[in-house]
């Protein structure tokens, strides 16, 4: 082994392998939890690949619609695209560094020579000469000690890294615009159970009224429910105002102006649960996901900065080499006795530079060691968000079996309570209370339906959300 290699070798820390199933991963990673008893079942294949359009499990073509027009129309996706190619050209462009460069020129000049420094002659026109000069140039510095590889290889790192950052705003612009329509209908029928509350509330205050002019109830039942009606009225404003805002968030993840008409948005009822969900193995998971993957080029790039930092400590070569030729007419620039041509090589190498080159080095080594703490914070992160939303996705069955169970039971509730009110049975506070609860119970079931659909979508973007694979 060379003297470069082994300087080369100490200087630069190896770079840390992937995080493997046996090491980092947490233990609800590596096996599947049982399926959630509320609601529809939801099976988990452990090992399956994540469905590149895997907003399609919803089964609605009006979200596949909104996707797809946001793919397509999202300025962030654009934005993401435009800079990957400007990285893959710059990749490109680093290439050249590596080749020999070669070059053309022609010149042509007309000059007069003074007579101050020129013969005094009968023919003026000796003093007058046409200079016609073409030439190819040659260039090459040899990448001896492997800066110029090594700053190759740091432009394509940062290539793989901006394409991981592309995969990663089209996933984070899909699993936003598609809880943001969940949330959009979700919200709809909050709104609209939240109005047959109202309706209800105000049919019982007619009959509370009603049965005041009898005589049955007092002044004092009839402003309670007055009471609970205004507080039940005042909470549409705030469910409405919460729909516009994620009204307003789709139009920008599908880039139009908010308030712009929107495209259709499914209602709750017509969004299908996916029956199975697929559970990427860890190693998996470190492979899809857009964020582990450009914290893995990064980290290889700031392995090729502390390369080339360590090369530029080193001699560097040139080669060059210049063919010519120089004539008063254009056609005998290359006639016997005009050509000309160089050749020249040359050796440079840093002696003294107050220790500059030296601290380089060792800040292009700290920034290798921060890019591997930060890869291997990344990847525990992404463990950390599959195992949170396998486990969201458990304890939503279970909520939503509870709510289920609370607003059937709240509805029957409400009708045997209101039969006894209007028989004189129970008073107006024992109504009062009856009705909130059966506000209150379709209320959280509504949104425990929306956070298994929300939860799902989150277990797919944990996973990679479908980019990365092959």
């Amino acid at each position: 082994m060379s003297m470069t290699a082994l300087l080369l070798a100490a200087t630069v820390p190896a770079l840390p392998l992937p995080p493997t199933p046996a090491g980092n991963a947490p233990a609800s990673v590596l096996s599947a939890p049982v399926a959630p008893e509320g609601g529809p079942a939801q099976a988990i294949a452990v090992g399956a690949p994540v469905p590149a359009q895997w907003w399609r499990e919803f089964g609605n073509d009006a979200l596949n619609a909104l996707v797809e027009r946001s793919l397509s129309a999202n300025p962030d996706i654009a934005a993401a695209d435009a800079t990957l190619r400007q990285a893959q050209e710059l990749a490109r462009a680093s290439v050249g560094g590596l080749l020999p460069q070669v070059d053309a020129g022609y010149q042509a000049s007309r000059a007069r020579t003074s007579n101050t420094i020129a013969p005094v002659l009968a023919d003026q026109n000796v003093l007058l000469y046409t200079l016609h000069t073409a030439q190819v140039s040659l260039s090459w510095s040899p990448d001896v000690f492997g800066g110029g590889r090594a700053r190759v290889r740091s432009a394509q790192a940062a290539a793989r890294a901006q394409a991981a950052r592309a995969d990663a705003a089209r996933s984070m612009v899909v699993a936003n615009l598609v809880q943001s329509a969940i949330q959009y209908a979700a919200l709809g029928e909050e709104i609209d159970a939240t109005r047959d509350a109202v309706t209800a509330y105000r049919d019982v205050l007619a009959l509370i009224k009603l049965r005041q002019k009898i005589g049955a109830v007092g002044a004092s039942d009839v402003a309670a429910q007055e009471t609970a009606l205004a507080a039940i009225e005042g909470q549409l404003p705030g469910l409405e105002r919460a729909r516009k805002a994620q009204e307003a968030q789709i139009a920008v993840l599908i880039g139009v102006a908010p308030g712009s008409p929107l495209p259709p948005v499914p209602r709750m009822d017509e969004l299908t649960l996916p029956a199975q969900l697929p559970l990427s193995l860890p190693a998996q998971v470190v492979a899809h996901r857009p964020d582990v993957r450009s914290a893995a080029a990064i980290m290889e790039g700031a392995s090729a900065d502390a390369k080339a930092a360590v090369a530029a400590r080193l001699p560097s070569f040139t080669l060059s080499a210049q063919y010519g030729g120089t004539a008063n007419t254009f056609a005998d620039m290359f006639a016997t006795g005009n050509p000309f041509w160089t050749l020249l090589g040359g050796v440079s190498a840093p002696i003294f530079h107050a220790g500059s080159l030296l601290h380089q080095s060792h800040a292009a080594k700290a920034a290798l060691e921060a890019a591997q703490a930060q890869y291997r914070s990344t990847a525990l992160q992404a463990f950390a968000d599959v195992s949170n939303a396998l486990t969201a996705i458990k304890t939503d069955g279970d909520a939503l079996a509870a709510a289920d169970r609370g607003n059937r039971a709240s509805a029957d509730s409400l009708n045997f309570t209101r039969r006894q009110y209007e028989l004189g049975a129970v008073g107006t506070f024992t109504l009062l209370p009856v009705l909130a609860a059966r506000a209150e119970a379709r209320s959280t079931w509504v949104q425990a339906r929306a956070a298994r659909l929300v939860d799902t979508v989150a277990l797919y973007q944990s996973l990679g959300g479908g980019t990365g694979q092959k």
